[in-house]
This record gives structure tokens, C-alpha cells and sequence, in this order.
């Protein structure tokens, strides 16, 4: 039983692996990736309670594919797997982000081309679309959640601000319950939440503050920022950059403008969380000493990041279940996966935008979309093709 428990948790964490080498573009396109992998192919969660962990982690702070992919970790193996789960999910591009910050000089000479790179951004935009596609059918099943998925879509369109996008999820969530005819919705159930990761992530953000005022020690500096990274940010990695970039670029000035842009554009042109950029900042912020210190900057920066977001889903996904019970719960959900659905759509939307719509760019969307949904060829075997063809072309 237990070689057969340890086997499942083998091809388990290999169909996270294949996520991460296809997670490209941001939170949004990793959930097209989860799900063709981890729901169309495998089965392990269904497509609702994918939107529902979406909805979870779009209220929660910290990197939100990443909470869902280690709740999805949580679910089939407990805490031990959830941990392995994001190691095999983040610490590929972790180490590569690392080995990048000892290179940006040499990068910033070669002056790297983004032409190789230029359908990356369509091709996310068809995973998005397809994971839209399928969301929607999930989440609209009356006029109200057809309202709610619009007002999602046109509100965080118009206003793309880190605060909207918990707001409108609320939003969607009373609404669902003040116009639901269900009667004693706020029933009773037993919670006994795992408080120690709460107490943990506390501890850790109180007691970082207080030590950079004790110590002047740049490690433990960094370690208090991108701690700080990790609980203020809702909504992924595009979210983290703008505050990223003004602290360690306009305050501290621990690299250029430059050096922390050509990160940033590698990390756009990598799979995996958007996070892992934490790793090349962390580098490059702790130049200066041996290379020792700079591979502990990386380090630092890489896990102090990943941490709150993680200690966050350990505290919640446990009572996740239970809390489902509470008849209000379960009515709000109703409401905030189908404003979550709206998200995913306009997200199609801005990429496509910001990627341009040129005729190679709209054939990539649209060969994306097709190969998906015709469910006969692989999600890995799409990027390696497209990268492959925008290479050949530049």
C-alpha cells in the first residue's frame, strides 16, 4: 500500500513538473495549464473546485498559481506533499533565475533578442482562452453569475489596480448571497484550523521588522523585503514588479534600471511562477561581497518570497472543506468563481493586446485554441513547438 501510495506520489509531482515547463505568462495562463494536465488529462481535481481554489487565492496574499497548484498538493498527500509540490513547481526556475543574476552583465553585452520569444505571449493568450472557454461553462448557470462574470471582466478591464481584484471577488460573493432564496444559509460546522502556520507566518513578519532594526545586515534586510513582497501583493507576479522595482531599484539602488529590465524580460520568456524573479533580484541585491553571499541573497530572496503565500494556503486549505459546508460559504462561491471566470477573460483580452494583433500572432492564438481543445496533442508539445517556431522565424 505504501509503494503504491509512494508511486502515486511520483507521477503526481512529474505532472507538476510538466506544469512548470509549460507555465508561461503569468497566473492567469497557468490555470489553462492546470487545466489540460492536472484536470483534463489526470483527473486529480475537477474543474469546479479549480475555480474555487482560483477564487481562494485571488482574496489570499501571495502568489496565487503557486497557492493553488500547492493546495492541490495539500489535497492528494497532505502538508508533506504540498511541500514537495512546490519545490518541484518553483525550484527549477528558482536555480535558473539564480545562475542568471551572475550573468547579467554578460547578458546586458550580448544584448539577448526577444524576437525568439515573440509568440510566447499568443500562445498563453490561447491557453487563457480555452481555460475561459471551459471555466465559463462551469460558472454561469443562471443570469446572476452571467451578470457577476461580466461585471469581473469589465471592472478589472478598466481598472487595473493590485486592490480590484479581491474587491470584485468579494463583491460577487454578496451578491450571490443577498439575492439567493436559500433560507438558514449561516449554518454551524467544526473548523479547528492548523493555527501554527499562522503564528508562523506572524512571527516571521513581525520578527523581520524588528531585526532589520537591530542588525544591519543586508541578507537579513533582504530577507525582511521580500518577505514583505510575499504578504502585501495580491494577484502574482506582475503585481510584485512595480513594488519590486521601487524599493531595490529607486530607494536602495542595489542594481540599475537596466539590470533589474533584463531580468524581468527573461522571466517573461521562462516557464513557471513569475515569482522565481525574486531569485535574480535577491542575487543581484546582495553583489559585492564573495559569491557565497550572492548565492545566499538568491536564496533568500527565492524563499522569503514563496513563504507567507505558502504558510497562508497550509492555515486555510485545511478548513477549506469545512468551511464549503457553511450554506453561505458554498452560496458566496457561486458568486465569486463567476466573477473569477470574468478575470480570466479579460485576461485573455489585455494579453492579446499588449502581444499585438498581428496575423502571426492571431494563427498562433488561434492553433493554440485548436490543439487544446481537440485534446490531441500534449500542452508541453504546443509550447516547445511554438518556441521553436518563433526562433526559426526571428
Amino acid at each position: 500500500m505504501e509503494n503504491q501510495n509512494k508511486v502515486h506520489w511520483q507521477k503526481f509531482l512529474k505532472d507538476v513538473f510538466i506544469c512548470s515547463l509549460g507555465a508561461y505568462g503569468g497566473p492567469e495562463a497557468h490555470y489553462g495549464v492546470f487545466t489540460e494536465q492536472m484536470i483534463i488529462k489526470k483527473k486529480y481535481i475537477t474543474e469546479e473546485e479549480l475555480v474555487e481554489l482560483m477564487a481562494l487565492t485571488g482574496i489570499l496574499p501571495g502568489p496565487s498559481s503557486t497557492q493553488t497548484i500547492v493546495a492541490m498538493g495539500h489535497k492528494m498527500g497532505g502538508p508533506l506533499l504540498a511541500f514537495l509540490t512546490m519545490l518541484v513547481w518553483a525550484l527549477p526556475m528558482v536555480m535558473v533565475m539564480m545562475l542568471l543574476s551572475f550573468l547579467s552583465q554578460f547578458l546586458d553585452n550580448i544584448n539577448i533578442s526577444q524576437e525568439g520569444l515573440r509568440y510566447i505571449s499568443p500562445m498563453a493568450v490561447g491557453f487563457i482562452i480555452v481555460a475561459a472557454y471551459r471555466i465559463g461553462r462551469k460558472v454561469v448557470k443562471d443570469k446572476v453569475t452571467l451578470a457577476l462574470l461580466l461585471f469581473g471582466a469589465i471592472t478589472t478591464y478598466f481598472i487595473r489596480e493590485a486592490w480590484i481584484f479581491p474587491l470584485v471577488l468579494i463583491a460577487g460573493g454578496v451578491v450571490s448571497v443577498i439575492t439567493s432564496k436559500e433560507k438558514d444559509l449561516w449554518n454551524r460546522t467544526t473548523l479547528n484550523p492548523p493555527w501554527i502556520y499562522l503564528i508562523i507566518f506572524s512571527i516571521f513578519a513581525v520578527g523581520g521588522i524588528i531585526a532589520t532594526f537591530i542588525w544591519d545586515n543586508r541578507t537579513l534586510h533582504l530577507f525582511e523585503s521580500f518577505y514583505r513582497y510575499g504578504y502585501l501583493v495580491i494577484g502574482g507576479g506582475q503585481v510584485v514588479i512595480p513594488l519590486m522595482y521601487s524599493e531595490l531599484v529607486e530607494v536602495k539602488q542595489y542594481m540599475t534600471s537596466q539590470e533589474f529590465l533584463t531580468g524581468f524580460g527573461l522571466v517573461q520568456g521562462l516557464p513557471g511562477p513569475m515569482f522565481s524573479f525574486s531569485a535574480y533580484a535577491g542575487g543581484m541585491a546582495a553583489r559585492g561581497g564573495s559569491v557565497l553571499t550572492q548565492i545566499l541573497g538568491a536564496i533568500v530572496g527565492g524563499i522569503a518570497i514563496f513563504l507567507p503565500g505558502v504558510l497562508l494556503i497550509y492555515f486555510i486549505y485545511p478548513i477549506w472543506e469545512n468551511l464549503k459546508k457553511i450554506k453561505g460559504i458554498k452560496v458566496s462561491l457561486k458568486g465569486i468563481t463567476a466573477v473569477a471566470g470574468g478575470l480570466i477573460t479579460v485576461a485573455a483580452v489585455i494579453l492579446m493586446q499588449s502581444s499585438g494583433f498581428e496575423m502571426d500572432n492571431m494563427i498562433v492564438v488561434l492553433l493554440t485554441v485548436v490543439l487544446l481543445l481537440s485534446k490531441k496533442v500534449p500542452a508541453p508539445l504546443v509550447v516547445v513547438t511554438v518556441l521553436l517556431a518563433g526562433f526559426f522565424i526571428s
